[in-house]
């Protein structure tokens, strides 16, 4: 059975919530903020997070921002209020797999939680052990880690990671904005469509000289993106482990 949590302070909602989706067989604990968060990732595995943006004297980024970082179980925003595409663009940037904006149907948010689980994430990071190199960067997949001239690391969000290895995967491609937003796991809906132009445009703000007049990731009018450099690919071997003798 699927662990769900949902993280609202409104009670009335945390608990329509909780008993319509214990009754399409889902097991779902409710919170009413993040103090307790850690405890339950500590102790239970967990395969979904529901998070309210607007927790009272917490902010629901941050919980979705700390979650991205801890879990790689899907992550789904409800708002009432954050209804902005800004607000929108950042919580998935962010990490969040959707954003629902309230009032919601509970059989179309059944389906979203449904649609989120399906989700199968398009590169196994914490496993992937390869580290691309171009032009004098570094991605380290494993550590999630970009450096310049293996001295100066840039942070990255998980947006902004997920695409890069997205284009360094395929480079001298044209990817459309379809294949983006699955290789970022932004969620693929028309509203957020604008939402690859805007990490195109963070990832040019950190790796060209002149992010106005680009050279590594260019625009191919109509089309989408492609990734102008060679990628060197270097595979790291698994550190072996140690068999203690035993007498």
């Amino acid at each position: 059975m699927k662990h769900l949590i949902v993280i609202d302070d409104d009670r009335k909602l945390r608990g329509l919530l909780i008993d319509y989706l214990s009754q399409h067989a889902f097991r779902v604990t409710g919170i009413k903020d993040s103090q307790q968060l850690s405890q339950i990732l500590a102790t239970e595995p967990v395969d979904l997070f529901v998070v309210d943006l607007n927790l009272g004297h917490e902010d629901g980024l941050e919980i979705v921002r700390t979650l991205s970082t801890k879990s790689d179980a899907p992550i789904i925003i409800i708002s009432g209020d954050r209804l902005d595409e800004a607000d929108k663009v950042v919580g998935l940037e962010l990490g969040a797999s959707d954003y629902v904006t309230k009032p919601f149907g509970l059989r179309e948010f059944l389906a979203r939680v449904r649609a989120a689980l399906r989700i199968k994430p398009q590169l196994n990071d914490r496993k992937d052990r390869r580290t691309y190199s171009f032009d004098g960067w570094a991605l380290n997949l494993h550590k999630r880690r970009l450096t310049y001239n293996e001295v100066e690391e840039v942070k990255l969000t998980k947006g902004e990671f997920n695409l890069l290895a997205g284009f360094l995967k395929t480079p001298r491609q044209v990817l459309s904005r379809e294949q983006l937003l699955a290789a970022s796991r932004v969620h693929d809906e028309e509203i957020f469509d604008r939402s690859i132009d805007v990490l195109v445009l963070r990832l040019r703000r950190k790796l060209e000289v002149d992010p106005s007049n680009p050279k590594l990731i260019l625009t191919e009018r109509g089309v989408g993106y492609v990734f102008n450099a060679d990628v060197d690919v270097e595979e790291h071997a698994r550190r072996p482990t140690r068999l203690m003798a035993t007498s």
